[in-house]
C-alpha cells in the first residue's frame, strides 16, 4: 500500500481541487485498484466534492455520515481514540469508511473515503495536551502521532493507495496524515509566498534551514528519527494556475525559476528527502482551470467524465468548450502520470 500526503502549510494553492481530480482521474484509468481518500481538513472540502459537489447535495451527505453513530468520518475515529490514545483499542476501520459513489454516481466504485470533520479543530487541543503528557514508559507524542497509521494499518490489505488531503498548517492532525505518509505532493503557485512556502514546507517537515538551532530539538522530523520512524519523502511539486500569470514568459517567469532553482538546491543538499533527482522529474506545470473548473467541482465530477456545452449550475447558465475540458483533462493525466 503506498500512501500520499498532499500538503502545503500554506494555504490557496488548490489542494483539495487537484487531488479530487487526480485521484478520481486515477481511479478511473486503474479500475483493478483499490483506493482510499482520506480528508484529513476539518473544512472537508472534498468529501464534499466526492458525495456530490455544491449542485448534488454533497454537503447534505457529509452532514448524514457525520450524524451516524459511531459518527462515519475522520473525527469519529479519533473520537474513539481519545479515551485510550496510546495504545489501539478495538475498533472497526470500516465503520468510518464511506464509498462515495453510493452517494455520487460521477465517482468510481474503487474510490471509498473517510470524511473530512470539523470535529479535528476541537480534537486538535486534547492531541495536543495528549502528545506532550509526561508519562513514565510512555511516548505520549508517538501514541498520538500514530492514530492514522494504526487506522491505515488495519486496512492495509483492502487498498492499494491512499490518498491524504490535509489542512494548509502543521497542527496535530497534519502532523498525524504527514506521520502516515510515504509520500508528499506539494502544490503551489507562481508567486513570491509560494516560493517561501516551499522553504518553510521543508523546515517543518525535514527541519532544514531552521532560524535558530533551538529549535531542532522540538522539530517533526527530530521527534520522527527518535522513534526510528521514516519521514515521507517529497514525489511532487505541482505549480497550479500557471495560466493565471500568463506561463512561463510572463513577468513571473523569475518567480518559477526561482522555485526551480530552490528545489534543486535542496535536491543537491538534502537528496534522500526526494524521490527524484532531476526538477523536471518532480515538477508539474498545471494551468488554471477556469469555468471548466468551477461546472466540474460544483457537479462533483472528474473532467473525464464531465458534460461540455451549455449547462445550468445554481440556476445560472454557464458553457464549457470541449477544447478547454480537453486541456484539463490533459493537466489533470500529467500529474496521473506520476504517481
Amino acid at each position: 500500500m503506498l500512501t500520499y500526503a498532499i500538503w502545503n502549510n500554506k494555504g490557496g494553492t488548490g489542494k483539495t481541487s487537484l487531488t479530487f481530480q487526480a485521484v478520481s482521474r486515477f481511479a478511473e484509468l486503474n479500475p483493478e485498484r483499490r483506493i482510499l481518500v482520506v480528508d484529513m481538513c476539518p473544512q472537508a472540502n472534498l468529501s464534499e466534492l466526492f458525495l456530490g459537489g455544491l449542485s448534488n447535495g454533497g454537503s447534505a451527505k457529509l452532514l448524514e455520515r457525520q450524524g451516524f453513530t459511531p459518527r462515519c468520518s475522520v473525527g469519529g475515529y479519533f473520537d474513539a481514540r481519545l479515551p485510550a490514545p496510546f495504545a489501539p483499542p478495538p475498533f472497526n476501520a470500516w465503520d468510518f469508511v464511506t464509498n462515495p459513489s453510493d452517494y455520487n454516481g460521477n465517482v468510481p466504485e474503487n474510490i471509498d473515503l473517510v470524511c473530512g470533520d470539523p470535529l479535528l479543530e476541537l480534537q486538535a487541543i486534547a492531541m495536543n495536551t495528549l502528545a506532550n503528557a509526561d508519562l513514565p514508559g510512555v511516548n505520549a507524542w508517538l501514541g498520538v502521532i500514530d492514530w492514522l497509521s494504526d487506522f491505515l494499518h488495519q486496512v492495509k490489505d483492502e487498498f492499494d493507495y491512499v490518498f491524504i488531503d490535509t489542512n494548509p498548517s502543521f497542527s496535530m492532525y497534519t502532523q498525524i496524515a504527514l506521520a502516515a505518509a510515504d509520500r508528499v505532493i506539494l502544490p503551489v503557485m507562481a508567486d513570491d509566498s509560494s516560493r517561501r512556502a516551499i522553504q518553510n514546507a521543508f523546515s517543518l517537515m525535514y527541519g532544514v534551514k531552521l532560524p535558530s538551532e533551538v529549535y531542532s530539538k522540538y522539530t517533526f522530523a527530530t521527534k520522527m528519527n527518535a522513534a526510528g520512524r521514516e519521514l515521507p519523502r517529497m514525489h511532487l511539486i505541482l505549480k497550479n494556475r500557471l495560466t493565471q500569470y500568463m506561463g512561463a514568459a510572463s513577468a513571473y517567469a523569475a518567480v518559477l525559476t526561482g522555485i526551480d532553482k530552490d528545489l534543486q538546491g535542496l535536491i543537491r543538499g538534502y537528496p534522500d528527502y526526494f524521490t527524484f533527482a532531476k526538477v523536471h522529474d518532480g515538477v508539474v506545470d498545471v494551468r488554471d482551470f477556469g469555468t471548466t473548473g468551477v461546472v466540474a467541482f460544483a457537479k462533483g465530477c472528474s473532467f473525464a467524465t464531465m458534460p461540455t456545452g451549455k449547462l445550468s449550475i445554481g440556476g445560472h447558465r454557464v458553457q464549457v468548450k470541449p477544447e478547454y475540458r480537453d486541456q484539463a483533462l490533459d493537466a489533470i493525466d500529467s500529474i496521473v502520470a506520476k504517481f
